[in-house]
């Protein structure tokens, strides 16, 4: 067959040219993790791409966690979030909540004290999944029930990056967990308006979330399905 004929050119590639199906999901373990990926910037959708990544992973049988700085709850939505009802149903994903109920700096009535204790609770749980994910063999598949102390093979910080920007954390701890993390263990770090200009030397992507419009700027707040 022609080099050049399409269905040569596609038989070449990583998938054969074999249309993808859903398969059953087994334990298995990653190739090529062990980068760091940062999602910043003032527009909607950084925790969804990192969730969208968390649920990639997990349908390739790899163990994924999801820690959550500062998002324990607020007036403006109701108490329960769509994507925890789905990662429970997901084999190989979990998460945990470390935020403190309001929003810090919003003046909703909640205690500034207590968002930077929860910060710094959150800072001290991810040091410990770290130590549980450099105890283990990150090349080798993990148990999907297994808990997060098993280890991991991704890790999603959501929002740590706005514990940083608003000060209840400082930059060299974030960067302290890139140095530390195992090789094999893909990192997930989001949030934060302001440009993280001190990750951009120790993070293999960086992508910025521009906001153009958003429906909240003419008074849509937020709705389930969409934001919670």
């Amino acid at each position: 067959m022609d080099d050049h004929d399409p269905e040569s050119t596609r038989r070449r590639t990583p998938g054969g040219g074999v249309t993808p199906t859903a398969q059953e999901i087994q334990p298995s373990a990653p190739d090529e993790f062990g980068l760091v990926q940062a999602w910043w910037g003032g527009g909607k959708g950084k925790t969804t791409a990192a969730l969208g990544m968390a649920f990639r992973a997990a349908g390739h049988g790899y163990r994924v966690h999801i820690l959550q700085f500062m998002k324990g709850g607020a007036d403006s939505v109701e108490s329960v979030r769509g994507e925890y009802n789905a990662i429970a149903a997901m084999p190989g994903l979990s998460y945990e909540n470390t935020g403190h109920y309001g929003w810090h700096g919003m003046r909703d009535g909640s205690n500034e004290d207590d968002h930077a204790t929860e910060a710094q609770a959150g800072l001290e749980r991810t040091n410990e999944l770290i130590d549980a994910a450099a105890g283990v063999d990150l090349t080798e598949p993990l148990s999907l029930s297994g808990d997060p102390e098993d280890g991991m093979h991704m890790l999603v910080l959501d929002e740590v990056l706005y514990a940083v920007s608003s000060g209840l954390i400082d930059e060299s701890d974030v960067l302290g967990l890139i140095e530390r993390k195992p090789e094999n263990l893909e990192l997930i770090l989001t949030g934060s308006h302001e440009k993280p200009t001190y990750l951009f030397d120790h993070a293999e992507l960086v992508t910025e979330v521009r906001k153009h419009k958003h429906p909240m700027d003419s008074g849509i707040r937020a709705r389930k399905g969409t934001e919670y």
